[in-house]
């Protein structure tokens, strides 16, 4: 199964195009995701570790679609700081368990920073990550393009941990296209070509990640994403993560439609915010659907 989906759903700057205005009472930001895609990466699970009785009360928002699972952003203090240790790594597979015992857990996606490079030092470090985590099934992005090597692939698949393919700015130094199956699963995450506002003091989440895909620009990937599911046992994940203005939803039901021919019923406000839409999916006819009533 391919699996296409966002990386988030709670931005504000998707109101009026994704989500209405002026909310009616009970709509849910996620029941309409999740009648949108089968997937969806939990991002908010990066910057805090999350109360499992949050994670359960995602389950029966998402009941409406037996296809979707969740894949979730390790916590930072793993990935970046590297300061979490054991008590940490409980409270994490604590927050994760009702997903997991409920079959919705796609995988855990470990996302390192550009200054995590290919080192003895680094090399140690993720195989220690991983092997605390061998519960789960693990996915593991690197920036650095010091990464693509031989060796990376070797361990990642002795943890049966996916490599995450990802589109990214053609800069110095950074990860280029791949398409490489390390696992049961296959993993791929776009992040946009805002190549002037990647790097530096004076950008922001929004301006890094402020960037629609063209069909021409996401055509490559078609074919690498399903390559990648002829090899891949338990599926794909495709996550876009250019979320700007719901650009990401946007193209990821283009992606959707070109992976899977599905054409899924979307607000009318955002076909009239990326009128490609029109081609590649149909007028929202009934109501939202919602967490109450």
């Amino acid at each position: 199964m391919i699996r296409v989906g966002t990386a988030g759903w709670a931005y504000e700057d998707w109101n009026t195009i994704v989500y209405p205005a002026r909310p009616p009472r009970g709509f849910d930001r996620l029941s309409l995701m999740a009648s949108l895609f089968d997937t969806l990466e939990v991002n908010s699970s990066f910057y805090r570790i999350p109360p499992a009785r949050m994670t359960e009360g995602w389950l029966a928002r998402i009941e409406h679609n037996p296809r979707f699972t969740f894949t979730a952003k390790l916590f930072r203090g793993f990935t970046h700081e590297r300061t979490a240790g054991e008590g940490e790594r409980r409270a994490f597979a604590g927050a994760l368990a009702p997903l997991d015992s409920a079959g919705r857990l796609g995988c855990v996606l470990a996302q390192f920073p550009m200054s995590f490079h290919d080192t003895v030092e680094n090399r140690d470090y993720l195989d220690a990550t991983l092997a605390g985590l061998e519960a789960f099934p693990l996915a593991v992005e690197f920036r650095h393009a010091s990464w693509d090597r031989d060796e990376t692939r070797e361990l990642l698949s002795a943890r049966s941990a996916a490599f995450v393919n990802i589109d990214q700015p053609a800069l110095l130094d950074n990860l280029g296209p791949t398409g490489y199956v390390t696992a049961p699963i296959a993993y791929f995450r776009f992040h946009g070509r805002n190549a002037p506002k990647w790097f530096g003091p004076d950008t922001t989440n929004e301006q890094r990640y402020n960037y629609l895909y063209s069909d021409e620009e996401l055509a490559p990937w078609v074919g690498r994403i399903s390559d990648a599911a002829r090899q891949a046992s338990r599926g794909v994940y495709a996550i876009l993560n250019n979320h700007f203005r719901g650009q990401a939803v946007a193209n990821a039901l283009e992606l959707q439609r070109s992976l899977i021919g599905e054409v899924r019923a979307v607000p009318e406000t955002l076909r009239t915010a990326y009128p490609a839409l029109e081609a590649v999916t149909r007028v929202e006819r009934e109501a939202q659907p919602r967490l109450f009533g």
